[in-house]
C-alpha cells in the first residue's frame, strides 16, 4: 500500500545519512542489547492475509488487539495475530538509561504495579525508571489475572514478536517532547532489527507522532520512512504537513467527508495521496461512518469488530 519512496538521489542520502546516524561506534548507541553481540535478524516475508485485501479500509489493531489482552505487550500482540491482523499499533518511550520501552501512558500507574514495587517513587514516570527496574512490573494483572506476569517490552522485544509473527508496524513516538533524541534512538532500534531495509520501508512501517516537530525530525533523517500526523490540521494548513508527512491521523471525532477529501486532495513527500487513518474506532456504528467518508485506514481496540462492519463477508 505503501508504494512511494524517496528518488534515487534522495534515498541514497538517507541511506549515507542514515549509516553516519545509526553505524554502531556513533555517539551512544541506544539498546537493550549491545548491537555487536545481536545475531543478525531473521526476518519473516510479508504476509498476505484477510487485513491486507483492498476491500474496505486498512484496519491496524490499536497497541495490539488492546480489548482483548494488555495493551502494549506482546500478547496483545499475539491477540492480533490470532484474530489476523497484519497491522498493529504501539508507543514508545525512553526510561532513564536511554532503552524503548513499549508503553502509553507517560507514567506506570495505571498499566503495571509500579506504585506497590516502588511505594516511594511518585509520580511513577517512565523517564525516571530504568530499563530493569521497568521489567520487574506486572503489566498484566491490571486487565485480568490470566495475564499476571506480562512484562513491558523492550522495542527490541516487540520487534522480535511482530516479526515472527510476520506483522507490520504504525509506531508511534509518544511525548517527544520530554525525551529529547528519541526520535534517533527509535531508528537506531529499528535498523538493529532489520525494520529499515527496503521491503520494510516501503510496506511494513509507518512512523507516526502528535509532535509535527517530531515527524519532521523522522523525515530529515530518514526521508524513505512512511510518516504521520496525529491530529486534525486546519484545512489550510494541510500543505505545509504535505512536506514532511504522508498521513494526516485524526480523532474520528474530528472528521467528515470533506475533510478527508481535503486530505486526499494533496500529494506527500513521496509524491503520493496523503491518506487518512482515524483512531480509535470501537464499534460498527462509527466504523461504517468513517468508512463512509472515504478513511484509508481505521485504528481500534476491537479490529474484529470494525472489519466485520467495513467488509461483510470477509
Amino acid at each position: 500500500m505503501y508504494a512511494g519512496t524517496a528518488t534515487a538521489s534522495v534515498a541514497a542520502a538517507a541511506l549515507m545519512g542514515a549509516g553516519t546516524l545509526l553505524m554502531p561506534g556513533t555517539g551512544t548507541p541506544v539498546t537493550d542489547t549491545p548491537a555487536a553481540r545481536r545475531p543478525a535478524p531473521q526476518l519473516a516475508p510479508v504476509r498476505h492475509a484477510t487485513d491486507a485485501t483492498a476491500r474496505g479500509p486498512r484496519v491496524f489493531a490499536h497497541r495490539g488487539a488492546s480489548a482483548y489482552a494488555p495493551e502494549n505487550t506482546l500478547a496483545a500482540v499475539d491477540r492480533a495475530d490470532a484474530l489476523g491482523f497484519d497491522w498493529v499499533e504501539n508507543d514508545v518511550q525512553l526510561t532513564k538509561d536511554g532503552v524503548l520501552v513499549v508503553i502509553h501512558d507517560t507514567d506506570l500507574k495505571r498499566t503495571t504495579n509500579a506504585e506497590e514495587v516502588f511505594p516511594d517513587r511518585a509520580p511513577w514516570a517512565v523517564k525516571d525508571f530504568t530499563a530493569a527496574e521497568i521489567s520487574r512490573l506486572d503489566a498484566g494483572s491490571w486487565f485480568g489475572a490470566k495475564y499476571t506476569g506480562t512484562r513491558v517490552p523492550t522495542l527490541h522485544q516487540y520487534l522480535k514478536r511482530i516479526t515472527r509473527n510476520r506483522q507490520n508496524l504504525l509506531l508511534e513516538i509518544k511525548s517527544p517532547e520530554i525525551y529529547p533524541g528519541i526520535e534517533r534512538a527509535t531508528l537506531q532500534v529499528l535498523n538493529q532489527e532489520g525494520w529499515l531495509d527496503r521491503s520494510h520501508v516501503r510496506d511494513r512501517l509507518v512512523i507516526q507522532s502528535f509532535g509535527a516537530d517530531s515527524v519532521r525530525t523522522v523525515h530529515a533523517l530518514r526521508p524513505d520512512v512512511i510518516t504521520g500526523f496525529l491530529g486534525t490540521p486546519a484545512v489550510a494548513e494541510l500543505p505545509s504537513y504535505a512536506a514532511f508527512t504522508d498521513q494526516i491521523n485524526p480523532s474520528y471525532t474530528t472528521l467528515s467527508g470533506d475533510y478527508v477529501a481535503a486530505v486526499h486532495a494533496l500529494k506527500g513527500p513521496h509524491d503520493k495521496k496523503l491518506q487518512v487513518n482515524t483512531w480509535t474506532v470501537n464499534d460498527a456504528t462509527h466504523a461504517l461512518q468513517v468508512n463512509g467518508m472515504g478513511v484509508d485506514g481505521i485504528i481500534s481496540n476491537t479490529p474484529d469488530v470494525v472489519r466485520a462492519a467495513t467488509r461483510p463477508g470477509s
